[in-house]
């Protein structure tokens, strides 16, 4: 049996949905109250595919449950881990992302899995502010540059690597942004949310996207393989935001951002963002870390991959076209 952390999420789901496909049990790690809407999508409560799934109600972070939620177990994907770019969440993040990893690493080993799929992010392959193309080789260094989050899944890997050193049989995927159909409100989908609400700008920011069904793809490849101990960047193409952006308000109908944000309106906006939350006690919409990730230029190498396993990225455009079909239907047209 194959254990699944983070299976509700946007990545997680599709991974269950093609393992389940190709015939695998699956046990799903999900915490207390998980809403199972990326779930439901691709599997009805009808589906006999849902046969195939066991539920275990447990935390990462709770070495108590774990013993049992490993039991029978041959392989993991871990996906779970919490992205966030406030200040205010950074404690929980690491303790989710770091000492998470921590302990599924461990488990994996006292328990004898048969091989770890991690997943990781770009992110924690650091960013240094100096334009050019990252590959899978890039170190990390110390940089205001790197976020809390990013740091955060730097510590994750570290924790991986740690147990690939004690004999862990594992492999480490860095996706770019995954664009595909998720949680609209909370996940790298809320894009589309956020397009639909008028996006009035833009920024010259250029990053790495890929869409979820190639990381699906490319996880359960890497886990079939005889490949062990190496991380590989999953990234389809390398896009301005701005071009996403505009790909999006074409599908969604919506007009295109038209203002240039460069670094004194968002440094501008992130400062006048975090004194209205100190105020009000929300949290911002904007942070010096959104804002810096929205303006860096980072391109990211997916040769590696291609040359380990048979992978054809879908464009980033597809992706996102079937994506603002599923958001149309889901959201739009409420």
């Amino acid at each position: 049996m194959i254990l699944l952390t983070g299976g509700s999420g946007l990545l997680g789901s599709r991974i269950l949905l093609d393992l389940l496909e190709a015939g695998n049990s699956v046990r799903v790690l999900q915490r207390t109250g998980s809403r199972q809407g990326n779930i439901e999508r691709y599997i009805a409560g009808n589906s006999p595919l849902r046969n195939q799934i066991e539920w275990f109600t447990g935390d990462i972070t709770d070495i108590s449950v774990l013993g049992a939620a490993f039991r029978d177990i041959t392989q993991v994907y871990h996906c779970a881990g919490k992205v966030s770019f406030q200040p205010s969440d950074r404690e929980v993040m690491h303790n989710i992302n770091i000492q998470g990893t921590a302990n599924l690493v461990n488990f994996s080993i006292d328990m004898g899995i048969s091989k770890f799929c991690h997943v990781s992010s770009i992110a924690a392959l650091g960013r240094t502010g100096v334009p050019g193309t990252i590959n899978e080789s890039a170190t990390w260094k110390t940089s205001s540059h790197n976020s809390e989050y990013a740091i955060s899944k730097y510590g994750a890997e570290r924790e991986v690597w740690r147990g690939i050193a004690e004999g862990l049989n594992a492999v480490i995927i860095n996706p770019g942004v995954i664009i595909g159909p998720g949680n609209w409100k909370t996940d790298s989908s809320m894009i589309f949310g956020q397009v639909q609400k008028g996006l009035k700008f833009y920024t010259d920011g250029v990053n790495g996207f890929v869409d979820v069904r190639d990381v699906s793809k490319a996880a359960i490849q890497l886990m079939q393989s005889n490949v062990s101990g190496e991380r590989f960047i999953v990234v389809g193409e390398s896009k301005p935001f701005r071009d996403v952006f505009d790909r999006i308000s074409d599908r969604l109908n919506k007009p295109k951002p038209y203002i240039h944000a460069g670094p004194v309106l968002t440094g501008f906006a992130w400062r006048m963002e975090r004194i209205k939350s100190m105020i009000s006690g929300s949290k911002p919409v904007i942070t010096k870390e959104t804002a810096r990730s929205a303006s860096g230029i980072n391109y990211y190498a997916n040769s590696k991959l291609k040359s380990s396993i048979k992978i054809d990225f879908i464009s980033v455009d597809q992706a996102i076209d079937d994506a603002a079909a599923y958001f149309v239907k889901e959201v739009q047209r409420k």
